[in-house]
């Protein structure tokens, strides 16, 4: 979408035209007063280097003046924010060679005494007669009121009521107070010409949103809250607008640039499929294969991800897109992240499609079945090669496989449709080099790609960070799937009860996992190893009992072996790393037990989780810490058992990284915009920016717009995204 613009562009640096993000980009931190040769080094180390980054850079917060806690009214023990002017500062060196920094701070309603240690800094910081914010819990010492340690601002003398406090830096010595005052110069520097705005009004006018120039202002010195609040939401709707247009650009330029296949969706080997299932649809699946057989029978090539919570029936559908692909004579290829889960595909799609045929003239009887084949780095030479052979000269209807798919030796004759299983797992390369190895194909044609995740995505993250693919979501679970019972477990006695209560199980006939952290034994990290758990288990808790050891650095046939013992029954208890958390099927397995459960994420905990449950008995997950105090991810597993719920709290409890594969130039993508809070503004950005590339897909008619996503996104954000 963005093809470089650079020669056709008429810089508006030297005219009276408003100042674009460019120009402000192209402008020193020189010509800002107060900043020399030191300051200018300081902000640089800070990641400021132009006019353009020290007016990005906003506050973190504002302290309202006409608000604020006086020291006569401060409680001890309790957070609070006082405005204080420094009336003396010193340091000392403690006897065991410390260095402590003591302040006595004042209003007209009393003194607190500043502790800080090891911060030698603070003595300069804290100059008699300047003024400060401070925010921190106070104490009594020695008959005083003090505070240790807390976090200080220097204001300075200004009249505002509301005083903006911007980040800071301890290594650079930049202050807040003077990041407000180069701000200040800049914005005044801005004001003759204003500051350019490439959002069309219209767009702005049926969201209610004020002028960038405006924003800008009011985001350094808002007059009120509702001025900071008009000016937040605007910037952030920028930064979202921004994201959507790349993607959304990116989408539309790889469906006009791309030829892909006409697929059947009706025919013997689809019908013959669906009326062969031993159980029916969910009515989520039903709606997912519409929304994906709609996409196939168009000539643009599909780039659609499936989200489907543990256990929702994601494979059935893969298959039932696969068999589009084969019953027009063409392939299909599935990648999944594991050995282990490559395995369990081809287990489980070769048993689905056994019964079913396809016609061959070559064949005697007129017919043959699929072949199904599985390429993985543990398969041996001879196999390979007849593989490969296959793969280039057609007779391979579907292969599944590890990144082994992609290496060089990999030809296909017409690759119809690529299906990549738990995408997150992969780098944007390997997803890539598999749909491009298409091309090299007979047909040239892109191939239509289906990437599944079995972990939710919350609303906001699957508009911004899958924003050029389109998304189904399968929220319903198959009938007869039995509910988990997930607990938490810590202290000796709640671990006996859950031993008791697997033996149980497994002298039922029935069978459990065991899942730890690490393969060895850490001094760093306080976390169970497989090797020492199995060692325990097998002559402890699960004695007599027969019980297997699973992790990603034994050889793929022993993995192999491993599995295919527990899951045929030769084995009750499986004790692994995370090497099982997606994809493997074993319903008699019942007793989930994840070992220092407190060590994972909420999306990890959720994957393994959902690899019990699978059948008609009733499952158990337990989730064993080794503090009794309860860890906020695990709390969240045993509340809910709804993937989405989980997503929703996953991102409010972890918070937010990037956006792209790489961070835009100087900054983090989202600034202000939150993907926790932000629901409305992306779903305004999302709409938007469909638009306005629908009616001019490279954006002609707003080439300021255009220059700011060349500006603000590199080459590589760019790639990124083209390939995600």
């Amino acid at each position: 979408m963005l093809a470089d613009s650079r020669s056709t562009r008429t810089s508006s640096a030297l005219s009276n035209a408003p100042l674009t993000l460019r120009d402000l980009d192209h402008i020193g931190l020189e010509r800002i007063k107060g900043i020399g040769d030191k300051a200018k080094s300081s902000l640089e180390s800070f990641g400021v280097f132009s006019v353009l980054d020290l007016l990005e850079t906003y506050p973190r917060r504002y302290i309202d003046r006409t608000n604020m806690a006086t020291l006569r009214d401060l409680q001890l023990g309790v957070d609070t924010l006082v405005m204080v002017r420094v009336e003396k500062c010193r340091s000392i060196q403690t006897k065991n060679g410390r260095v402590m920094v003591t302040a006595t701070v004042a209003d007209e309603t009393g003194k607190l005494s500043l502790t800080f240690f090891n911060q030698r800094w603070r003595e300069k910081q804290l100059q008699p007669g300047i003024e400060i914010a401070v925010f921190g819990k106070a104490e009594m010492y020695n008959g005083y009121r003090q505070m240790t340690n807390p976090v200080v601002d220097r204001i300075g003398d200004r009249a505002a009521r509301f005083v903006p406090v911007y980040p800071q830096s301890e290594k650079s010595r930049i202050t807040s107070w003077d990041l407000a005052r180069w701000i200040e110069d800049a914005l005044a520097k801005c004001e003759p010409r204003g500051i350019d705005d490439p959002v069309p009004v219209s767009l702005l006018e049926s969201h209610s949103l004020i002028g960038r120039h405006d924003a800008l202002r009011k985001i350094h010195l808002p007059d009120s809250t509702e001025d900071h609040r008009e000016a937040r939401q605007r910037l952030a709707f920028d930064e979202v607008l921004r994201v959507q247009l790349m993607l959304v650009g990116r989408k539309a330029q790889w469906e006009r640039e791309s030829a892909g296949f006409v697929h059947t969706t009706k025919g013997h080997l689809i019908d013959g499929f669906m009326s062969a299932l031993p159980f029916p649809l969910t009515g989520a699946q039903k709606r997912t294969i519409a929304e994906i057989y709609k996409d196939l029978s168009v000539g643009k090539p599909m780039h659609r991800l499936l989200q489907g919570d543990v256990g929702a029936g994601k494979t059935l559908v893969a298959v039932a897109t696969m068999l589009t692909a084969v019953q027009g004579g063409h392939q299909a290829a599935l990648m999944a992240p594991t050995e282990v889960l490559a395995d369990q595909h081809a287990l489980g799609i070769r048993a689905l499609l056994e019964s079913l045929k396809i016609s061959d003239e070559g064949n005697l009887f007129g017919d043959r079945g699929l072949r199904i084949e599985l390429l993985t780095n543990k398969v041996r030479a001879a196999e390979r090669k007849s593989i490969l052979a296959g793969l280039a000269d057609g007779s391979v209807d579907i292969i599944i496989g590890t990144h082994a798919l992609i290496q060089e030796a990999v030809k296909f004759k017409s690759l119809g449709v690529v299906v990549v299983d738990e995408q997150h797992r992969f780098g944007v390369q390997q997803r890539s080099q598999l749909r491009d190895k298409a091309q090299e194909s007979d047909s040239g044609l892109m191939p239509d790609v289906l990437v599944m995740t079995a972990t939710p995505i919350p609303r906001t993250a699957a508009m911004t960070v899958y924003g050029d693919l389109d998304v189904s979501v399968l929220d319903e679970l198959p009938p007869g799937r039995t509910p988990i019972t997930t607990s938490r477990v810590s202290g000796p006695l709640e671990r006996a009860v859950m031993w008791e209560s697997v033996r149980e199980r497994l002298a039922a006939g029935q069978q459990a996992y065991v899942v730890c952290p690490l393969i060895e034994e850490s001094e760093k990290l306080e976390v169970a190893s497989a090797q020492e758990t199995f060692d325990e288990l097998v002559h402890g808790e699960l004695n007599g009992f027969r019980v297997a050891l699973l992790h990603g650095r034994m050889s793929s046939a022993d993995k192999e072996s491993v599995m295919s013992s527990f899951r045929s029954g030769e084995t009750d208890v499986l004790v692994a790393t995370t090497v099982i958390e997606v994809g493997v099927d074993v319903p008699n397995s019942t007793s989930m037990i994840i070992l220092d459960a407190d060590r994972f994420g909420i999306a990890q905990l959720h994957q393994l989780r959902g690899r019990v449950g699978r059948g008609k008995l009733a499952s158990q997950c337990y989730l064993v810490t080794q503090h009794s105090d309860p860890s906020p991810r695990v709390e969240a597993l045993v509340a809910s058992t709804d993937g989405f719920v989980l997503a929703e709290e996953d991102l409010r409890l972890r918070g937010e990284g990037t956006i792209m594969g790489v961070n835009q130039k100087g900054t983090s993508d989202l600034t202000l915009a939150s993907l926790q809070h932000d629901l409305e503004l992306i779903q305004w950005a999302r709409d938007d920016a469909q638009r306005i590339i629908a009616d001019d897909p490279t954006l002609k008619t707003l080439p300021v717009l255009r220059d700011e996503l060349d500006l603000l996104f590199s080459d590589e954000d760019e790639e990124f995204l083209f390939k995600s």
